[in-house]
């Protein structure tokens, strides 16, 4: 879970009243983030645009990285253990003419 400090959690209402001047704070990198409060729950968080573009580029090589991972584990499989697709599809009651 992500820590906030006092002058990063703000509340939905309070957001609305000050939009921008909370915008320019995360803009300017006076804060990291902004998070909204609704009812006194975490429901969202502002961010700079560089900070979540730098969240989607990392969330993406995390992603590819697995991906990697998963066919580097795959290819150590031995081909007598390989399935024949056409198994596959008769054991899920499937077809290619569906």
């Amino acid at each position: 879970m992500v820590a906030y400090t006092q002058n990063e959690l703000v509340s939905a209402t309070e957001i609305s009243k000050q939009f921008g001047e909370y915008i320019s704070k995360v803009k300017d990198g006076l804060l990291d983030k902004i998070g909204i409060l609704k009812n006194n729950k975490l429901n969202a968080v502002i961010l700079s645009v560089e900070e979540y573009e730098q969240l989607v580029l990392s969330r993406n090589k995390l992603e590819e990285m697995e991906m990697y991972q998963e066919i580097h584990k795959r290819k150590q499989t031995p081909k007598e253990e390989y399935l024949d697709g056409g198994d596959v599809l008769k054991r899920l009651n499937l077809s290619l003419d569906d």
